[in-house]
């Protein structure tokens, strides 16, 4: 079957964009961003110590310490500059990919760990780090995003001070059923929720022309509400962008469709081969926009860090890789019984009768 060429430009075009692939910063009039020094060098601290996270978990599932891992290779600048953006007070509902919006959030990276290796459904409190436990089944996070800042917005906690809701998907799950609707709820109640599509170019093996006929963030007018394309390998526009959109919401102008463009330069997960379907050739052109390349050049450009201080960030990111291989081979075993314990919030009786035939069944085998 023939389809027809896309009637619009799948790059750039519209796209905002603070910090180029060569490490030049550019003026935006509309998305200014007044960072200090340590403010930037605390950015790409947070690049490096979040694809070290990733690599680690990748090189453990590859050893058999973990039974999947989803990489975030190339998303560290859409991820980092989003969780950036947020205020104390915010929430986060991710999928299974935000290990940087997790890690800033102050989420345990030992503790992502769990749900992959099979020792826990999450490993954190969700109200305490105000991020949601990850998320596998597609898509259905978003609509717990708008549910949750529904709530937010009965409770009045609107205004300058008050609070937003950052919920995380990606270009494959914009097609599910579940985005949609809650585009629609979140359009019609005005609710204070930010729509962060990490539009990485492939729903695993399906590229984004054929999951729309738009860009994404152009999905947001049959919908009522505002969508920008940010260029999501400048860690620089991507907090400005999300900032922006998050005090819209909290301010009570309801939500924002933010298209973070960005690239996933490993595998949807680690039991993916994404050589079988996209070129060397595509991938050679996206590591050109490396979103920690591109901020490392800024840094040298402008004198703002020195091989020093280079080299103290490589020895923290080795010591936070050492911690988690010992912390992941740490992790305790789960009581096989405690998978009943946090069905409900009250148990059930049919939950009782499974829970009692499973002590039976396991009984069986030490007598």
């Amino acid at each position: 079957m023939t389809i027809a060429p896309l009637p619009y430009d799948t790059g750039t075009a519209g796209m905002v964009q603070l910090l180029t692939p060569d490490g030049e910063l550019r003026e935006h009039p509309e998305h200014a961003l007044d960072l200090s020094d340590d403010e930037l060098r605390g950015l790409y601290r947070d690049l490096v110590m979040v694809r070290r996270i990733d690599s680690e978990a990748v090189a453990l599932q590859r050893q058999g310490e973990l039974g999947l891992w989803a990489p975030a290779l190339g998303q560290e600048a859409a991820q980092v500059g989003a969780g950036r953006a947020m205020r104390e007070r915010d929430f986060a509902f991710p999928t299974y990919r935000e290990h940087g919006v997790a890690w800033c959030r102050g989420v345990d990276p030992v503790s992502l760990l769990g749900l992959f290796r099979g020792t826990s459904h999450g490993g954190w409190d969700p109200h305490e780090r105000g991020f949601a436990p990850y998320a596998i089944v597609l898509g259905a996070q978003v609509l717990h995003a708008v549910g949750y800042a529904m709530g937010v917005q009965r409770d009045g906690a609107i205004g300058a001070d008050g609070e937003a809701v950052l919920a995380c998907f990606g270009d494959g799950a914009s097609s599910q059923g579940d985005v949609n609707e809650a585009f629609v709820w979140a359009g019609v109640m005005a609710a204070p929720v930010v729509f962060f599509c990490q539009n990485n170019q492939w729903g695993i093996s399906t590229p984004t022309d054929r999951q729309t006929r738009v860009p994404l963030h152009r999905r947001a007018d049959g919908f009522g509400f505002p969508g920008i394309r940010v260029d999501g390998n400048d860690v620089l526009a991507t907090l400005a962008v999300t900032r922006t959109a998050l005090d819209l919401a909290r301010e009570g102008h309801g939500p924002t469709l933010v298209e973070a463009f960005t690239y996933r330069m490993g595998a949807h997960t680690t039991s993916d081969d994404p050589t079988r379907y996209r070129t060397a050739d595509e991938l050679a052109g996206w590591q050109e926009r490396d979103p920690l390349t591109r901020v490392r050049r800024f840094l040298d450009r402008e004198q703002l860090a020195d091989a020093d201080w280079h080299a103290g960030l490589n020895a923290d990111a080795d010591a936070l890789a050492a911690r988690i291989r010992a912390g992941c081979l740490a992790l305790p075993d789960p009581e096989p019984l405690s998978i009943f314990d946090r069905v409900y919030s009250e148990q059930t009786a049919e939950l009782a009768d499974q829970r009692a035939a499973h002590a039976s069944y396991l009984a069986g085998f030490t007598s």
